[in-house]
């Protein structure tokens, strides 16, 4: 049984609980770290309360600038959305969060780590693959999967020994925070039909309903956002920033069922304004600056990477291939972004966010290509030919098998291509060798059955 044990410690009510079980249950001591993620709070109360709860060291890791850099802009540039619509932002803490309880781990000499993660949730999953791949000597400890403890139990447990905790058994809801987000679930949001009292939001509570739109603009820098309104700023900065223009216009709400990775479905509530505008402002700018085949083949691969990201992969082989990919296509992706907010006309006072303009030194859209004006430079006249080679697989395909065949056994009419079959003459558009205008081969019906021996076939010159 371990002896030191390294806890991802958040606070909250089953961590702190989770702290003093481990001490009078497995006689180990226990180090608490926590990890400042942007979720805000009061990190002297979070310190007192490890303490309180029998923490032997407590370490609070203020790890930002961090999660954004390493971790948030990678997610901006893969456009990552999981099942195209959550920006991850659970899973993407979860490997910064290892990052720093393997270190600690070493620092301390312990020979475990361990977390509050239920053994139905997402969590315990990113938590032991991630350590598994940074320190596999590591043992993993998770109580909180077999402790057998409700919610009422842990409040219980925790007056007990004179644990400080903020939850209450009239509080359903279970709250994960940081820069990149919010999420809530529990209560009464685990009834699909009902819709989400107004008391589970806080980034998003209208606050300009009936007020002025609003714009502003986003730069980029291979991918990255760098700077709002002009403005440098880091991105760990910048996207609370951006929380607080765009919340207040009610918009940046998920609500989904979504699938975990095991095997359930739950309905989750997400909070991320920042996030999703930010997503926004970078598929735009992707639109002007990256080559079509490109495009295409990311928009492609976004999917497989946000999943491998939300199943606990982050630090695995096909993941970092794609990180390479994305970062390869990233280059150009340079240029400005212009947002705008607009208040809600709708009871509930949500509004919306959309792009309203964006430009590039380096974009791959002309103008002078683009405009139907007199400015145009677009050469029509190679239009013809480019478009009839382009159709010619199609044309063979339809004449021979498709729509415009005469099929097995249909009796011809005649008439099929431009020319006469069987006259020797030569159709409209075709010379006497039965080329067509274009210089292709006329396209003879097929016969609709063998020709005898010794008989012109159909479509040949009698003789």
């Amino acid at each position: 049984m371990p002896k030191r044990i390294v806890l991802a410690y958040s606070g909250g009510l089953d961590t702190s609980v989770l702290v003093r079980w481990m001490t009078e249950e497995m006689g180990a001591e226990v180090v608490a770290l926590a990890v400042d993620l942007g979720q805000g709070g009061d990190w002297d109360a979070v310190r007192a309360r490890a303490v309180a709860a029998g923490a032997a060291e407590v370490e609070v890791v203020d790890a930002r600038n961090e999660f954004a850099s390493d971790f948030v802009a990678p997610a901006i540039r893969a456009n990552a959305l999981y099942e195209g619509k959550y920006p991850l932002i659970s899973s993407l803490s979860r490997p910064v969060i290892v990052r720093h309880l393997v270190d600690a781990a070493r620092r301390h000499g312990a020979d475990a780590i361990a977390h509050g993660c239920t053994g139905k949730g997402n969590d315990q999953v990113r938590f032991e693959v991630s350590t598994r791949a940074l320190a596999p000597d590591l043992d993993v400890v998770a109580p909180v999967r077999t402790w057998g403890f409700t919610r009422e139990d842990s409040i219980d447990y925790a007056r007990k020994w004179g644990i400080p905790v903020s939850a209450t058994k009239a509080n359903p809801y279970s709250v994960d925070q940081n820069l990149w987000g919010r999420t809530v679930e529990c209560g009464i949001l685990e009834d699909p039909w009902a819709r989400p009292p107004a008391d589970v939001y806080e980034l998003t509570v209208p606050r300009n309903a009936g007020g002025q739109p609003k714009e502003l603009i986003v730069t980029f820098e291979g991918g990255s956002p760098v700077a709002l309104d002009g403005q440098p700023m880091p991105l760990d900065e910048l996207v609370p920033a951006l929380d607080a223009v765009v919340g207040p216009f009610g918009w940046g709400r998920i609500d989904m069922i979504e699938n975990r990775r095991v095997g359930i479905k739950s309905r989750e509530i997400y909070e991320c304004p920042g996030a999703l505008a930010l997503l926004l402002a970078h598929a735009d700018l992707e639109s002007m600056t990256l080559e079509r085949d490109v495009a295409h083949e990311k928009s492609r691969l976004e999917p497989r990477w946000a999943e491998l990201v939300y199943d606990g992969l982050w630090f695995s082989p096909l993941k970092m291939a794609l990180d390479a990919f994305f970062a390869e296509t990233q280059r150009f992706v340079t240029g400005d972004v212009r947002l705008r907010c607009e208040p809600g006309t709708a009871p509930d006072g949500t509004g919306s966010c959309f792009v309203a303009g964006r430009r590039s030194a380096v974009a791959l859209y002309e103008h002078d290509l683009a405009t139907y004006t007199a400015a145009d430079r677009f050469r029509h006249q190679d239009a013809e030919g480019f478009v009839r080679i382009f159709g010619l697989g199609i044309e063979t395909w339809a004449t021979k098998q498709g729509p415009g065949s005469q099929g097995p056994g249909k009796q011809g009419t005649g008439k099929q291509g431009t020319g006469q079959p069987g006259t020797g003459e030569a159709g409209p558009g075709q010379d006497r060798a039965g080329q067509g205008m274009a210089g292709r081969p006329a396209v003879t019906p097929p016969s609709p059955a063998p020709a005898p021996p010794g008989s012109p076939g159909l479509g040949e010159p009698a003789g």
